[in-house]
Formats: structure tokens, C-alpha cells, sequence
């Protein structure tokens, strides 16, 4: 065998560590600077408004269900509705006028979202299309002077979350993700435990969207309009649907505000459900089963922040199995989990969940205030049991007294934002990829997530 010189040894080993040092370098993302004179946008105060004049776009699964949650609101007026489909303008003004409102003025052009942002008479443009839309809405109508809220996910790159934050951040107007599950009961409740400290120092949380959505995506009448959630399977691979998960234990996390999510990696599964639901629903032959589906049945991420703190976070609409966002919070003196069955534990007995009866009362006990004043009425109003209903009314009540909102623009960038980055990871056989610091520095200003209550009028 032919003899290896000491220094070609040397050379061998140096590229060996050069490759290894390659393979694991963090994949980055452009992060722009901020315009002269601009500044963040962190518990952000406008100016309180008497009456939030709101106009809806987008009014299918989503958008009408808002329209009956606001008919309950105090101090707002619905003056526009906007919608491609003309009956479902029809049915929200059927909505208002069967609570007692006035019907609002109906635009339903393909881009008539933009003549509704230009009106004068709106403060506030509530935005429930279908993904692509959500960015390009919110950064018109904030250029347009109006606050802006943007069903999930908020955006769908990293170039239009930045968008987001630059637009919200010059224009001094509020962009909020409608992240409902952030004011979910249990949620609340263990935000409010977190805060707390009930479960001493938070390690590790876990979220997920798991939700069989099968029979909706493949549905060509009454499902998702122009089939626009199969087409982004078709396209793409990642965790196209992260926030549901994400959302509550980032606040739980103090993300942005006190720490920070640092890099991810993210690895999917082979996609198998797509095309095996297709032949059994559609025929070996149908063209749903000769369709080629990118997105895989389950994706997993794994992300850990600046302070050391681990997520995981799952996406699969694919498999038959129950509903799960996992919500789970593992801290060094106590665990909660919500799924597959709410269940707290606590030192000095962490090893096993509390009692039913004792799960009651400590939840009662820590029920959150904003959960205690307008938990009732939100399980009368609905929206996914109410949780809807309180994120609405939290909007309303900030905007109306002047307040920093709940969730803030860079809420929504950091969350949607798992979309590419987690496609970007999968894409190059789970690299790690680095996560845009959205607050560019201010992440650590703020100590802890607040939901402000105090009025200033």
C-alpha cells in the first residue's frame, strides 16, 4: 500500500474539517437596514378611536364568521366588504342586517381590495383571503394610513415578512396576525402559569398543526376557493402552516421580547397521503392521482433560540389522525400539555399529571383576567369555541383605548417566516437555517410579553 505523507495527511484531514465546517454553516437570509429617522415598532401606541370603521376582505370559511363575531362588539361599524364571490358579500350583509346593522358597501372586483384600502372612511382593513394575498394587502393598505389585520400566515417568504415590518415600521400603523389559538383557554391559561413562574425555567415547547384536511383540499365546490390550498402542496415542502403551533408558546417563550429564535432545521417525510387518498376517492386513473404532490405528509422543525431554549414544531394535513397542536410547555419545575389530553404536572410529583380535579381548580386559579372578564361571552358568541371572539375583541379594545396590540408586526413576520426558512432547510437535506432577527437588535428591550390593559382616555 502506497505510503500517505505526513503532510498530505495533514491536507486530507484540514479539507475533511473544511467540508464538515461547509456542510453545517447557517444557510442566511438578506436583513435590510432600516431607513434613516425610522425607528421599531415595539408596543406600538396610535392614536385611540371612539369607533374601529372596519372593512373585510375576503369573506369564505373565515371572513363571514368574523363579520357575526363584530355584530357583538361594541364600538365599530362594518362600512365595506370585498370578496370575488359575490354571494359571499351577499351573505355578510345578510349577517349585518339581521343583527341590526346597516349593510355595507360590496366591492367585489378582483382587485378592488385596493379601492377599499384608499377609502377614507377605514380605519382598520380585515383581511381573510386566501395566503397569497395577505402580504400584498397588509403593505397597501398600511401605505394607505390603515391599521391592518392578516389571517394566517401573514406572509408566505421572508422577503414579503420584511416587507411587513419595513411598511409597518415607516407608516406607524398597527399589523396584526390573526393568530387565534394564542387566545385559546388552556393557552391563556398557561401563559398566564408561565408568567407566573409556575413552571420555573421554560427548556423546551412544542406546537403543530396536525389536521386532516384531506376531504377540504380535494373538495371542488365548498371547499378552499380556486383549490388554493392543494395548489401549495403541489408546490412546496415545508411547514406551510406554522403559527397555529408556533404562536402561544412563542409568547410563552418571550420571543422578541427578552429572547429570540436564533436558527432551524427542518426535515419532511416522503408524501404518501396526498396520492393514496386520491386513488381511493378519485380512481387509480383520475388526474388528482396521477398529480404529483412536493409537500410531504409530516414535516418536523426544530428551532432554538438565542437563550438557549429548544422548539419543535410539526405540519401534517395529511394523515387520519386526530386534530393536534401539541401545545406543550416543559419548564424545570413543571410540564403542560394540552393534546392528546390537557394535563398538567408539577414538582415535587413532575413524574405524573395532576388529577382531574386538581387540573380544574389549578386551571380556574390561573385562568387568565382577559380569559375571566370575556370568557363567557366569547363560548356564546363561538369561533372555535371562543377563542376567536376574545382575539377580536382584544383588537377592538387596543385600537379603541390607544394600546399596544397583543401580537405586533414582527409577531407575524417571526412566525410566518418559518414557511421558507423551514422549505429552505428541507430543500438542502436539513441544513440549518438561520432565522431573520426581525426587531434588527431590539429583541432584548422589551422584558416579557404583556397584553396591556390600561386606558389612557
Amino acid at each position: 500500500m502506497k505510503k500517505v505523507s505526513y503532510i498530505t495527511m495533514i491536507l486530507l484531514i484540514a479539507g475533511f474539517l473544511l467540508s464538515c465546517n461547509n456542510n453545517t454553516q447557517l444557510i442566511t437570509f438578506p436583513e435590510p437596514s432600516r431607513e434613516p429617522g425610522v425607528t421599531d415598532v415595539l408596543e406600538l401606541r396610535c392614536d385611540p378611536l371612539d369607533t374601529v370603521r372596519i372593512a373585510f376582505v375576503g369573506l369564505g370559511m373565515r371572513g363571514y364568521g368574523a363579520v357575526y363575531r363584530y355584530t357583538f362588539l361594541e364600538g365599530v361599524q362594518v362600512v365595506a366588504l370585498c370578496d370575488v364571490v359575490p354571494e359571499n358579500v351577499d351573505k355578510a350583509n345578510e349577517i349585518l342586517a339581521a343583527r341590526g346593522f346597516p349593510k355595507a358597501e360590496v366591492y367585489t372586483g378582483s382587485e378592488d381590495w385596493k379601492r377599499v384600502c384608499e377609502r377614507d372612511d377605514v380605519d382598520l382593513v380585515y383581511v381573510c383571503t386566501h395566503w397569497d394575498l395577505h402580504a400584498p394587502i397588509g403593505v397597501y393598505a398600511m401605505e394607505h394610513g390603515k391599521h391592518v389585520a392578516l389571517e394566517v400566515p401573514a406572509a408566505l417568504t421572508v422577503e414579503e415578512c420584511w416587507q411587513l415590518v419595513n411598511t409597518a415600521e415607516k407608516t406607524r400603523r398597527h399589523c396584526i396576525q390573526l393568530e387565534n389559538c394564542n387566545y385559546d383557554f388552556f393557552e391563556m391559561a398557561t401563559l398566564n402559569m408561565a408568567q407566573q413562574g409556575l413552571f420555573g425555567e421554560i427548556v423546551h415547547v412544542e406546537g403543530a398543526y396536525i389536521h386532516d384536511l384531506r376531504s377540504l383540499n380535494f373538495m371542488e365546490k365548498g371547499g378552499y376557493w380556486d383549490m388554493w390550498r392543494l395548489k401549495h402542496n403541489q408546490r412546496e415542502n415545508g411547514n406551510l402552516y406554522p403559527t397555529h403551533g408556533l404562536g402561544p408558546i412563542a409568547h410563552i417563550l418571550n420571543i422578541h421580547r427578552g429572547d429570540r429564535m436564533d436558527y432551524l432545521v427542518s426535515v419532511s417525510s416522503d408524501q404518501f397521503g396526498m396520492t393514496a387518498y386520491a386513488r381511493e376517492t378519485f380512481g387509480e386513473d383520475s388526474e388528482y392521482a396521477r398529480t404529483e404532490y412536493l409537500n410531504g405528509d409530516m414535516n418536523t422543525s426544530l428551532i432554538r433560540t438565542v437563550k438557549g431554549k429548544t422548539i419543535m414544531l410539526q405540519h401534517d394535513v395529511t394523515s387520519p389522525r386526530p386534530y393536534s397542536r401539541l401545545h406543550t410547555i416543559s419548564g424545570t419545575k413543571g410540564f403542560a400539555q394540552k393534546y392528546p389530553r390537557s394535563g398538567i404536572s408539577l414538582e415535587p410529583d413532575g413524574h405524573r399529571f395532576l388529577s382531574a380535579a386538581a387540573l380544574d381548580s389549578l386551571l380556574y386559579l390561573y385562568e387568565h383576567p382577559i380569559v375571566r372578564e370575556v370568557g363567557q361571552k366569547a363560548k356564546e358568541v363561538g369561533g372555535h369555541g371562543g377563542m376567536d371572539f376574545i382575539m377580536d375583541y382584544r383588537l377592538v379594545y387596543c385600537l379603541r383605548n390607544g394600546l399596544p396590540l397583543d401580537m405586533d408586526v414582527y409577531d407575524a413576520a417571526e412566525w410566518s417566516s418559518i414557511i421558507e426558512l423551514s422549505r429552505t432547510s428541507v430543500a438542502n437535506n436539513g441544513r440549518p437555517v438561520r432565522i431573520p432577527d426581525f426587531t434588527r437588535g431590539a429583541w432584548n428591550r422589551l422584558q416579557g410579553v404583556r397584553y396591556v390593559v390600561d386606558i389612557v382616555h
